[in-house]
């Protein structure tokens, strides 16, 4: 509140002034606010100081407020005239009420001259002119009272809350005035005020809160909001989600059945809806505990999510959008997706249109103006809760959501649940194509990199224009063409590869942002696939049926190097088969009829081309090394082989000679010794 509304509105002080000697004139007319404002300045000479005391009385839900008023009239009476002033208006707290006031020996009177939105006006009569020259004090007092109504009301006296505000009261010019607080025991209290010091305790117990003097009561407020945490009153309620039973406990203050009720309702209805946007099943085990609180936080956001308590705590004046945001955070808690941004987002996100299901069409959630817009800085410098400035931090959540709705309305709400599952489930992106692998699994929730890839590979759509627009830093806008060239690159080689399946190592750099590595490896692997098409092509020339022997060295954990050295000995077992092939003797002359008889190179031929499509590249080469030493060496082997037939015929020739020879001459001495005897 302005100083200018405070003097108009809200401490008023006026007065009748001067007339003629011993006359009293009325205080000009002073039927508004601001005409009695105007009569207040110094140069009336009335001045008001004022001693507020507010005392918190939780049994009666109202606050006390007792002032002590002196009414000083620093004008001069002179020969001609008398000065003296017989009221004054004051303005207090609106919608107050049971006033009374106080002057020894005297009958002042109090009424309410007007009633505003943002403040009462009373007519303090002094009961007796007030000369010129001198003082009189007054005890005025009044309540605050709690009159119900909508959580958010600005008063509030409870025995678990309290909040409304202090004033300080007097008039323009009157320095000096102060104001006292006083709890009574066991309240935790939050107030924000300037001038006010720190909390002493009287000896009963009270907590009380001091000014001291102020040079100007007028320019002084102080908010305070107190709440008994320990005064809670629990109520059992189940929610069914997705046939399962879920436990919840609502506790609230004894004092506030109105909150519990509210919430029960919201969390009846709004649980079942979140599970059926979100697509995935409650997985908290122990009951979900929504409690009543005051937010205490910087940024004073109405709700706050404890996932390790399995617990919400809940402002009491929180609308439905914030009670299903921390409800939402049962599954955006930090465990599906890492980064701040992305959870408040689409915790917000869902929350609206959980609402909206519900009926409630009025529910938008932080909307981003053009205010909030000039504050708001790349989602990924967002810092942690209570560490950025309430208004920044409004910025960031309000911009969060604008993101999560631009990236469902692209994605679709079929894809985006089916992401949500992945990423529950620990599926990693950039699984592979073929068929009959494992699953690959993902240690930890993704943060914006991984969510990026996760939503680009279950769309088949771009989402890193959103990326730049709101998630990353200047220094990180590099990445995203990185990415995209690298990505343009994988897909490329993937495509490429056709059935074989790159190894993970490649994978898994893309899944880290590891774009150098990548594309080193992505390299390896162009250069492994020009070896498999040599080996391919080299392979069809000669009817043969490449080995799985590179593909299971190009998929394994060896990787490219391993293909590469694979691709080598094959070729140079094809060149050992083409050679062998090359050698083969068609129409064979006698010689080479006779080299080859018996022996059977186009055997071991096939057996070589068996034995490389098993990937035995050793048995190919020996065998192929058979066959073309048989073709190569038919000629010799049939010269040798004639020779040596030759050769035999010429012994047998002779030897048979021989016999025969030796035969004629044993007859012929046989003959001749019986030709003897004779």
């Amino acid at each position: 509140m302005t100083r200018l509304v405070r003097m108009i509105a809200a401490a008023a002080v006026a007065a009748a002034l001067v007339g003629p000697s011993f006359a009293l004139l009325p205080a000009g007319g002073a039927g508004s606010a601001r005409t009695a404002a105007a009569a207040t300045t110094a140069r009336t000479g009335l001045t008001m100081k004022a001693d507020a005391r507010y005392v918190v009385n939780p049994a009666k839900h109202l606050v006390h407020v007792t002032v002590g008023l002196i009414a000083t009239n620093h004008l001069t009476d002179t020969k001609t005239h008398r000065y003296f002033f017989d009221h004054a208006f004051l303005a207090v707290q609106p919608a107050t009420a049971n006033f009374r006031i106080a002057s020894p020996g005297l009958k002042p009177s109090v009424g309410v001259q007007a009633k505003r939105s943002t403040y009462t006006l009373l007519r303090i009569g002094f009961g007796k002119q007030l000369p010129a020259g001198a003082s009189r004090a007054f005890a005025l007092a009044f309540d605050i009272p709690d009159r119900g109504g909508a959580p958010t009301r600005p008063i509030r006296i409870g025995t678990s809350l309290v909040s409304f505000g202090a004033w300080g009261f007097g008039g323009d010019g009157a320095a000096g005035g102060s104001v006292t607080v006083l709890f009574p025991p066991g309240f935790t209290i939050d107030v924000h005020a300037a001038g006010l010091g720190g909390p002493t305790t009287d000896p009963a117990g009270n907590t009380v809160y001091a000014t001291g003097p102020l040079p100007d009561p007028l320019t002084f407020f102080a908010s305070f909001v107190a709440d008994r945490p320990n005064a809670l009153h629990e109520t059992a309620l189940t929610v069914t989600i997705d046939d399962r039973s879920v436990p919840i406990r609502v506790r609230a203050w004894p004092d506030d059945p109105a909150w519990a009720k509210r919430i029960q309702s919201i969390l009846s209805h709004g649980l079942p809806e979140l599970a059926k946007q979100i697509g995935l099943p409650w997985t908290l085990e122990p009951p979900l505990v929504v409690e009543e609180a005051v937010s205490r936080s910087a940024s004073g956001f109405a709700g706050r999510w404890n996932p390790q308590a399995g617990q919400i705590q809940i402002a009491y004046y929180a609308g439905t959008f914030v009670v299903l945001h921390e409800a939402a955070h049962a599954w955006f808690d930090g465990r599906l997706l890492a980064d701040r941004w992305a959870s408040e987002g689409f915790a917000s996100w869902y929350a609206v249109q959980a609402a909206r299901a519900m009926g409630a069409k009025t529910v938008t959630g932080d909307v981003l103006t053009p205010a909030l817009e000039k504050l708001r800085v790349p989602l990924n410098a967002w810092g942690p809760p209570n560490a950025v400035d309430p208004a920044a931090d409004d910025a960031e959540y309000a911009a969060a959501l604008k993101l999560a709705g631009l990236i469902a309305q692209r994605a679709g709400p079929d894809a985006l649940a089916s992401v949500w599952r992945s990423i529950n489930d620990r599926t990693a992106a950039y699984q592979p194509t073929s068929d009959g692998v494992d699953v690959e699994m993902m240690d930890s929730a993704p943060d914006w990199r991984g969510l990026l890839d996760q939503l680009e590979g279950a769309t088949g759509k771009r989402f890193d224009d959103l990326w730049r627009a709101w998630v990353v830093r200047p220094t990180e806008a590099g990445l995203l063409a990185d990415r995209a060239a690298a990505r343009a690159r994988f897909e490329a080689i993937r495509t490429r590869a056709g059935s074989w399946r790159l190894p993970r190592v490649v994978r898994d750099a893309m899944r880290v942002w590891q774009f150098d590595q990548a594309n080193a490896l992505l390299d390896g692997a162009a250069r492994a696939l020009d070896a498999r098409d040599e080996v391919a092509a080299a392979a069809a020339e000669l009817d043969l049926v490449v080995p799985d022997t590179m593909r299971t060295a190009f998929e394994g954990p060896r990787g490219f190097a391993a293909a590469a050295a694979e691709s080598g000995a094959e070729l140079a077992a094809i060149a050992a088969y083409r050679d062998a092939a090359a050698s083969r003797v068609t129409t064979p002359d006698p010689l080479e009829r006779i080299g080859l008889w018996n022996a059977d190179p186009d055997g071991a031929l096939d057996q070589a081309s068996t034995a490389f499509t098993a990937g035995d590249l050793r048995t190919m080469v020996q065998d192929s090394a058979v066959a073309r030493a048989t073709w190569t060496s038919a000629r010799d082997i049939g010269r040798n082989r004639l020779i040596a037939v030759l050769a035999s015929l010429a012994t047998v020739i002779v030897g048979g000679w021989l016999i025969v020879r030796a035969y004629r001459d044993r007859s012929l001495r046989r003959r001749t010794l019986i030709v003897g005897r004779g």
